[in-house]
């Protein structure tokens, strides 16, 4: 047997909660729900930014492939680090690096800011001025999952609030008929519940997960009328209101009643906001989806818009191909053909409808790839794990673009220039924002629980 809560755990409660309310938003204040009492906290200076998309690129991505070029590694290929280089990094002079592995990539410089792009993204590569480009992200966690939850909520563990969830229980949601928290799926994205889960939040703070068949249940059965629908939700509501009267704490009872009536209202906006009919065969092109390799992501990455558009709060689009073991070339040419239209279709698409400036665009993993090979003298060498200097980039939600920040070791392994921790990164997320990390809590275990945990540095060179 399960108990009431085991049950509403299981069952996935991501229908969220009814936005809260817009008008102190409006304003520039949030509301912080500390065990259901509400209390107003100030957003800092004028703030324009309203909604996150992040594109979780899950398994890896190397950065040395990507946006870190590292020349010293084309003439150093087969060899181990020569001490020159590892007596200035102390990573390196613990754990010498044996066979490194060029590029098989060129890069080219692109834009007015002449950020060097890497052939993978030739898409990417023209919105490059858009880009704030981190280069010094690390850590310490080279399993996948842990560095996942560390990522998107804090520390390993992953029994903390996701990224998205502190964003929607702070700042709650603009379109009282769609969840705050999206979460889209891709065919080949890891199931990692944590990455959107709401911990010790209340439960309706949760990502809404949308698998590639999209939301299930949105279409009333056929012999089911609205008013026959809205009288079963009216007497549904009475009794569940009887009974929260005696379940006060109960925040799983309350996210299951606002489900309900939130699946309600889905009923109505729900297929609109989902339906891409509508949308030109040019909006269709530009994201891609005329080409089977990238018509999924594409198709994501044009709903995320779609949300952002009509008020939703944070949206996750999850990629997951990136683990390159093996053979990298194939798995890096094969996982860029999927985002790459896509995501350049993104910026230019949010950016020609005014939304880029109010949309704080993330793009990255949990870690980053080594510049040795696995499998050295193999024909099609792979890379390991390398959580130690990795890439992700900002774009849109006042961050100013065309600008590199940070820089990683002569050959890119370890982060030597302004390291960026995640709870760094979460708390310049929360800056862009107009949120001070520590005007953000929750009371959980007698303790002011914060988004970035025991505190995070702003990278406010990010904005200029």
């Amino acid at each position: 047997m399960h108990t009431r809560r085991e049950l509403l755990q299981k069952a996935g409660l991501g229908f969220g909660a009814l936005a809260l309310t817009s008008l102190l938003a409006d304003e520039g204040r949030l509301l912080a729900d500390n065990g259901g009492v509400l209390s107003p906290v100030t957003r800092t200076g004028p703030v324009n930014v309203k909604s996150v998309i992040f594109l979780f690129m899950g398994g890896g991505p190397s950065q040395v492939d990507t946006w870190d070029p590292k020349p010293e590694l084309a003439k150093l290929d087969g060899q181990d680090v020569p001490r020159s280089i590892a007596k200035d990094v102390p990573r390196i002079a613990r754990s010498p690096l044996r066979s490194l592995f060029a590029s098989p990539y060129r890069f080219r410089r692109q834009g007015q800011s002449g950020i060097p792009v890497s052939e993978l993204f030739p898409e990417i590569g023209k919105r490059v001025d858009d880009l704030c480009v981190l280069r010094s992200c690390r850590h310490n966690t080279p399993i996948h999952a842990p560095a996942e939850y560390l990522s998107t909520t804090g520390t390993q563990v992953g029994d903390r609030p996701s990224l998205g969830a502190w964003l929607y229980y702070g700042l709650g949601s603009e379109n009282q008929n769609l969840p705050g928290f999206l979460v889209l799926m891709s065919n080949q994205a890891s199931m990692r519940a944590p990455s959107w889960s709401n911990g010790f939040l209340p439960a309706r703070y949760q990502g809404t997960v949308v698998k590639p068949e999209g939301i299930p249940h949105l279409v009333l059965p056929a012999d089911t009328s609205v008013t026959r629908r809205q009288a079963q939700l009216d007497l549904l509501s009475r009794l569940n209101e009887h009974h929260r009267e005696r379940q006060v704490e109960n925040s799983e009872l309350e996210a299951r009643i606002k489900s309900y009536e939130l699946a309600f209202r889905m009923q109505t906006a729900a297929p609109e906001a989902f339906e891409l009919t509508r949308e030109t065969e040019e909006t269709k092109l530009l994201y891609g989806m005329d080409v089977a390799e990238s018509a999924e992501f594409g198709t994501h990455c044009l709903l995320a818009r779609r949300m952002v558009e009509r008020g939703v709060r944070f949206v996750q689009l999850r990629n997951s191909d990136w683990d390159a073991h093996g053979d990298l070339k194939k798995n890096h040419d094969a996982t860029c053909k999927r985002v790459d239209r896509p995501i350049a279709g993104l910026l230019t698409d949010l950016k020609r409808r005014g939304l880029l400036e109010s949309t704080l665009v993330i793009w990255g993993g949990e870690f980053g790839r080594t510049p040795t090979a696995e499998n050295p003298g193999s024909p099609s060498p792979g890379r390991d794990h390398s959580p130690s200097g990795y890439s992700m980039w900002l774009a849109g939600g006042g961050v100013k673009g065309g600008q590199v920040i940070g820089a990683t070791d002569p050959v890119g392994y370890a982060a030597v220039e302004k390291p960026i921790h995640p709870n760094d990164f979460h708390a310049t997320i929360l800056h862009a924002l107009g949120i001070d990390q520590k005007n953000l809590f929750y009371r959980h275990n007698n303790r002011d629980e914060m988004v970035t945990v025991n505190g995070g540095n702003v990278v406010n060179e990010a904005f200029g």
